[in-house]
């Protein structure tokens, strides 16, 4: 107890990685290297992993006026700047890849082995929240709303991994990931050992139910992605890295996204199934969206602060990419109209 009391006075860092997908070297290089691979019809190159929607500027917005107290913001950058960007921002840490990634992984066009490898930053905090920069804050947040005494918070849920025929990569990873953690924890007994975190009178009454449902099968058939602000513990990388080298090392040699792979979620599940986090509903202040040609519902959420944060997911490739981002900066613009510190 007298552990965790020292934890939650301690700083609460942001995190958050870019990338420019109109970068005309980058892009070379990227095809480069995805003509180079074998196994490149195994690996995720899709155009929407790394378009950008010219919307970052609201991401520093929010944060400098929905959570002042951050002690440092993180840009993790394979060395792309946005030329709007304040570099002399005090509370601004320009990371590039090459400052903390192992050179043997690097250039690396693949977000977990970046995502991976955050623990190694210089100077991050123990307790940080990873943003990716689809997750914008649009009302107040609290240090409360991410730790509590030193631990996370966050939802413990299971779901089924389903086997989407339309896509060739995320189904193997997230089998992946259950995979690696059931090595580690039996779900039956985890559950006796934490009945309280997998259902708390909190969760939303579906993965409520989900949970309820999943007693009757005695192994894990996977974990509900919790998609929104992540809050981690660097301790808990240490710890995954100290478990499982070889498996996260072999995902970081993926200059892609691979079917191979495990994702930054194994963390996050990690701390959940060691009990090591604080039960809440994600999806009280984190509201999650694809976008679509239409968006009507995205950004009346957005103009209307209908929840604290949210998650806009680019999974389509088929949308009117210009007619939507136009969308979204028109939303963005009407809530956040005046310049951050963080920009020139």
């Amino acid at each position: 107890m007298e552990r965790q009391m020292k934890q939650s006075n301690e700083p609460i860092d942001f995190v958050i990685a870019w990338v420019d997908g109109n970068d005309q070297k980058w892009k070379r290089e990227k095809e480069w290297y995805a003509r180079r691979d074998a196994k490149q019809s195994l690996c995720d190159n899709r155009e929407e992993r790394y378009r950008d929607w010219d919307n970052l500027q609201y991401w520093f917005r929010g944060v400098e006026k929905n959570a002042p107290w951050v002690h440092k913001i993180y840009f993790v950058t394979c060395g792309h700047l946005p030329k709007w960007l304040d570099t002399s921002n005090p509370k601004l840490v320009i990371v590039n890849h090459n400052e903390y990634i192992p050179e043997q992984y690097l250039p690396t066009f693949n977000s977990h082995t970046i995502e991976l490898n955050f623990h190694r930053i210089p100077g991050l905090s123990e307790h940080f929240v990873y943003f990716n920069d689809d997750m914008f804050l649009l009302k107040q947040v609290l240090p409360q709303d991410f730790f509590v005494n030193g631990k996370p918070k966050d939802m413990l849920a299971l779901q089924p991994d389903v086997a989407n025929t339309e896509n060739d990569v995320m189904p193997y990873i997230y089998l992946n990931d259950a995979m690696m953690l059931a090595k580690y924890f039996h779900k039956r007994e985890n559950i006796r050992k934490q009945p309280l975190k997998y259902f708390h009178v909190g969760y939303p009454f579906l993965y409520f139910c989900y949970n309820f449902l999943e007693l009757a099968f005695p192994l894990f058939t996977g974990f509900y992605t919790v998609h929104g602000p992540s809050p981690l513990c660097k301790s808990t990388y240490e710890t995954v890295w100290e478990k499982e080298p070889e498996l996260l090392e072999e995902t970081c040699k993926h200059k892609f996204r691979s079917r191979e792979d495990v994702n930054q979620y194994i963390l996050r599940e990690w701390q959940k199934l060691t009990g090591n986090f604080v039960p809440t509903n994600i999806e009280k202040y984190c509201r999650y969206f694809n976008v679509d040609n239409q968006n009507i519902r995205l950004t009346k959420c957005i103009q209307k602060k209908k929840c604290k944060a949210v998650c806009i997911n680019d999974s389509n490739q088929k949308i009117d990419f210009d007619r939507a981002r136009e969308q979204l900066q028109k939303a963005f613009e009407n809530i956040f109209p005046e310049k951050s510190s963080f920009e020139k």
